[in-house]
């Protein structure tokens, strides 16, 4: 009986969106400015990496293909002719590029409604929002207060943070209000406590998460998020293919941060999880666990936290090929009619302006050992990704989205 196993490579964008423009994101593109780095053959600033980008897995799947069939462009060290598998690109319909609107529309639900954003301005949140949150929470004030990178308000703010008590409190382009606070001094229940407070505050602005941002160290120096990260999210407006598959009696796995983009809706079994390795490790543990038409998803955070958001070229870089090395692992634990598929749900140039994400068009690698390799074109919604999974599991087909199988 079928399963199926999402590898979701968060941020690996493809270039391509006709409404990048819309964006500031006119030419952004995740992949092929990573693989153009990497053919010029510099080196990171400790000499760690060099040479053209080496994913001969994910290539052989389509990689190198969907990056030109989106962009136009196959830079060297990638091939616009596949080995097996099908490949195509996947195009966002929701407003945004952020991570809830990705994922939900992978699983089959675009979001039908305007996200809430906080301006650039300073401070950034309303006045009477912060008012309200430092009453309730019993807070004796709030550092921060605007958009910012999270690494860098932390070493900014972090030493303040400690002496004062008061939450460092940020945003973004995306619809988020972001939490920080030492994992020890401030402490991580009180941290998650002040999120859970803070969620509730801003679900009625349409704030698509409340991100807890725990950290480590004593000073600015010495500063490092941990992987007790928590994000408090909106519930998906009508069941996702996570719901659907849970309904009718089936195991769905959530790994990494996937429980919390979903609100733990439609989840059966929750796996936390940091950095590519435990993930893959995470992954490889549930398709031993799994049985028949279960829905395994994983959600791989470095590409878009550690590399993407910090702008970090060569870091991306030996990320995918660090992905791409254990990528057989799973092959080689497929049964013959298992569905693996790789896909995204933005990008996150690390060579654009700035430290947001942009608006890409994102990859859509499948391979199954009973699928025939070809090409499925550019999918005018993500939806269609959750819509194959669902016929692929023998579930009812949903209201948005078809099976490009």
């Amino acid at each position: 009986m079928p399963r199926a196993i999402v590898c979701l490579l968060d941020s690996v964008g493809i270039g391509g969106a006709p409404d990048a423009a819309a964006y500031g994101d006119e030419g952004a593109n995740t992949l092929g400015h990573i693989a153009e780095w990497a053919a010029t053959g510099r080196a990171d600033r400790q000499g760690l990496r060099a040479g053209l980008l080496h994913v001969p897995n994910m290539d052989a799947m389509g990689l190198g293909a969907a990056l030109k069939l989106s962009s136009g462009m196959t830079p060297p060290g990638l091939s616009a002719s596949p080995k097996g598998g099908r490949f195509g690109v996947g195009r966002e319909i929701s407003r945004g590029k952020d991570t809830p609107s990705g994922h939900w529309e992978i699983a089959g639900v675009p979001v039908p409604f305007e996200w809430g954003y906080f301006p650039h301005s300073v401070p950034a949140f309303p006045a009477e929002l912060i008012e309200e949150f430092i009453r309730r929470a019993r807070l004796p004030g709030i550092l921060g207060d605007k958009h910012a990178s999270g690494t860098d308000i932390i070493a900014e703010l972090g030493e303040e943070h400690i002496r004062t008590g008061k939450p460092i409190c940020y945003t973004s382009i995306d619809s988020v209000f972001q939490i920080a606070a030492h994992e020890t001094h401030f402490g991580l229940d009180r941290l998650y406590e002040i999120c859970r407070i803070a969620f509730e505050l801003t679900e009625k602005l349409k704030i698509g998460r409340v991100i807890a941002r725990p950290f480590i160290g004593e000073t600015a120096a010495s500063f490092k998020r941990t992987g007790n990260r928590r994000d408090y999210a909106m519930t998906p407006p009508e069941p996702t293919l996570l719901d659907r598959n849970a309904a009718a009696g089936n195991q769905v796995f959530a790994i990494g941060k996937i429980s919390d983009i979903y609100a733990g809706s439609g989840v059966t079994h929750k796996i936390k999880g940091t950095g590519i390795p435990q993930l893959f490790d995470k992954t490889l543990d549930a398709m031993e666990m799994a049985a028949d038409r279960a829905f395994i998803m994983t959600n791989f955070v470095d590409f878009d936290s550690e590399y993407g958001h910090r702008r970090d070229v060569p870091g991306y870089a030996a990320a995918l090929e660090l992905f791409d090395s254990r990528l057989r692992e799973i092959i080689a634990r497929m049964r013959h009619d298992d569905l693996l598929v790789l896909t995204a749900d933005h990008g996150n140039d690390p060579t654009w302006p700035g430290t947001d994400h942009t608006r890409e068009q994102v990859p859509i690698l499948v391979f199954s050992p009973a699928l025939a390799p070809g090409e499925i074109g550019i999918r005018s919604t993500f939806a269609d990704i959750g819509e194959t999974i669902a016929a692929w599991l023998g579930l009812a087909p949903g209201r948005h989205g078809k099976s490009f199988l």
